[in-house]
């Protein structure tokens, strides 16, 4: 599974911005699932309403609710993790989003995403060493 951040989404649902060929392209010749989190649900639906209107927005709700991609849960036992690792990139500053995202890289042992974030994904770490290896902006 490849995790997804919200710039990837927009990215895949917005023509109009300057990394939708490449989200595109991935989605097109790519047969791995995509994982993502709530907290990245949310963010997605509050941009794309912004930025292209309430129909981008049920889009992407269509394909949650399709299960084009898994969602993945933060565990009750992890909350003081996500807390430390907001307060670890405070100086970025990391988002919830951000902190879920890192948690699943933890979870899956591995961090391939799909961010268009390219200053904060490459200075996370995962498991406090691991660099995240970002397949949608090198």
């Amino acid at each position: 599974m490849i995790i997804a951040d919200t710039g990837f989404w927009i990215a895949l649902a917005d023509k109009k911005d300057k990394h939708h060929y490449q989200a595109n392209e991935f989605v097109k010749t790519s047969s791995e699932k995509l994982i993502t989190t709530y907290p990245v649900i949310t963010e997605v639906c509050h941009i794309s309403l912004q930025r292209q209107g309430i129909k981008a927005q049920i889009n992407f709700v269509k394909m949650y609710q399709l299960g084009a991609f898994d969602v993945f849960e933060i565990p009750k036992v992890d909350k003081q993790r996500v807390l430390f690792l907001m307060q670890q990139y405070a100086d970025l500053p990391m988002d919830f989003a951000d902190a879920s995202l890192v948690l699943l890289a933890e979870y899956l042992g591995h961090g391939r995403i799909l961010s268009t974030d390219k200053r904060d994904f490459h200075t996370y770490r995962w498991k406090n060493a691991q660099p995240f290896s970002n397949l949608l902006c090198p």
